[in-house]
């Protein structure tokens, strides 16, 4: 989607990071050389994790941190130890491996420990799911180990789904973005349908700060939060690429992605202040379907309702003025077409 923006002058198409990462590194070089890009970012956790642990191989300024750094920060079990260091609070989490499996008592959520690794020869993303029972979630997780993934057991936690955003160097996190999320879909436990920029929490984003100043970190980040009935923000995930919502965070915060690429430059900066509150974000589709199984004040009333949210939000993909990404969407879901690689055209720099 994102080649089909009005934004993008040229498409590149480079292997996804598999085996030794030879094709990778090949594509990724052959694109730079071809655009001559001073930089280059990784659009998804495999490709951010590649970039990192191949850079002294990729001719271009990396933006992520180091590939030690990456590793700790996708890794679910590591993540929540260096959270609980910062004084953060996370979910019960556990290999699944059969001592925890036999002693596990009550819902569960399966995930994958991380989506990439170094040699990795097959996709291994496969998203979080939730079981009421550890018998229920067995099957998953041996879907999971034949994948080759490492399976990870998490408590469940019931509350609203929060992200804290921002540029974090040298020690502080600057162009702050928190919102919140009022639908999810996947429901009850999926991403955000919609959202809305909230204050920033001073609290949390100090032990935040703490967090990635453990962790190493620098560049973009949006950890993500589950917030319980005792108002206590959960750290559940990080994300260091770009992200779902990230036109809701651009739009409160403008200028949050030329500063991650300033810094990267080496060039100085003041940082930046706080997004602002009260702007809303929209996944129309994911929200239509919730509204079909939810049906909040009945079905009429609430498909009505997404529709005046969408009517006044910030969308992930959906934009009047650069229809190409929704066009590209559309044409990928219809029958027979499914997602593909297509060759370059003369379009506008885009690599990812």
């Amino acid at each position: 989607m994102a080649g089909a923006s009005r934004a993008v002058t040229a498409r590149h198409t480079v292997p996804r990071p598999r085996g030794d990462g030879e094709s990778f590194v090949l594509g990724v070089r052959a694109a730079v050389q071809a655009g001559k890009y001073a930089m280059v970012f990784g659009s998804g956790d495999d490709w951010m994790a590649a970039v990192s642990t191949y850079r002294s191989r990729i001719p271009a300024l990396n933006p992520h941190p180091p590939a030690n750094v990456v590793s700790n920060a996708l890794d679910k079990v590591r993540l929540a130890e260096h959270a609980v260091a910062a004084g953060l609070s996370t979910p019960l989490i556990r290999d699944a491996d059969e001592a925890s499996i036999r002693s596990w008592r009550g819902p569960v959520i399966v995930k994958s420990r991380a989506h990439w690794n170094p040699g990795q020869t097959r996709q291994t993303r496969m998203e979080a799911r939730t079981y009421p029972t550890i018998s229920a979630a067995e099957p998953r997780i041996r879907d999971l180990q034949a994948a080759g993934a490492r399976p990870v057991l998490q408590t469940p936690v019931a509350g609203r789904l929060s992200a804290l955003i921002g540029i974090f160097d040298r020690g502080r996190l600057t162009a702050r973005v928190q919102q919140e999320s009022t639908r999810l879909w996947p429901t009850p436990n999926g991403i955000s349908a919609r959202a809305v920029t909230v204050p920033v929490d001073e609290v949390l984003a100090s032990r935040a700060e703490q967090l990635l100043a453990g962790l190493g970190w620098r560049g973009l980040v949006e950890l993500q939060f589950l917030i319980d009935s005792h108002n206590t923000y959960h750290l559940i995930d990080l994300n260091g690429r770009f992200f779902g919502s990230m036109r809701l965070a651009d739009a409160a915060r403008p200028g949050m992605i030329d500063l991650w690429g300033h810094l990267t430059l080496g060039i100085g900066h003041r940082g930046l202040p706080d997004g602002v509150p009260g702007l809303r974000y929209a996944w129309t589709a994911g929200d239509l379907r919730r509204a079909v199984v939810e049906r909040r004040g009945g079905y009429l009333r609430d498909v009505a309702d997404t529709v005046r949210w969408a009517a006044t939000s910030r969308h992930s993909v959906w934009q009047l003025s650069d229809l190409g990404p929704t066009m590209e969407l559309v044409k990928a879901r219809l029958p027979g077409r499914g997602h593909h690689v297509r060759e370059p055209r003369p379009r506008t720099p885009s690599s990812g």
